[in-house]
């Protein structure tokens, strides 16, 4: 019996550690060309050709994976900029990323995004 709540315990344990990365639906949009080379709430400067990204919330340098649901195209970007909290939207993409999503043409893009623990190599 307390072999069996042992287990029980460990499986409760082992699925609460694995589902703490942050997860998100919803719609994302793409920053204008006139904010290229403006800076971001970070101090960081926008390029549009970066893989970078703004959210409502979550910390700068915090690193997601995006994915468009339409075509499962996904990309890797990093948090620099913060959204107004009224935006309908939960993530705006630099123009690079919107074009690797391969969403420009319509402006906007249903996308799952997940938070990612970059790997350090040496």
């Amino acid at each position: 019996m307390k072999v069996m709540f042992g287990f029980i315990l460990f499986l409760g344990l082992l699925s609460f550690t694995t589902s703490d990365l942050f997860q998100q639906t919803g719609n994302a949009s793409y920053y204008a060309n006139k904010f290229h080379g403006r800076k971001t709430s970070s101090g960081e400067k926008y390029h549009k050709d970066s893989l970078v990204c703004a959210h409502k919330t979550l910390k700068f340098g915090t690193v997601l994976k995006v994915t468009n649901l339409k075509n499962d195209s996904t990309i890797i970007v990093r948090v620099i900029d913060r959204m107004g909290k009224s935006s309908p939207h939960i993530i705006d993409l630099s123009m690079a990323g919107a074009k690797q999503l391969n969403f420009v043409r319509n402006g906007i893009a249903k996308v799952k995004i997940e938070e990612v623990v970059p790997t350090v190599s040496e």
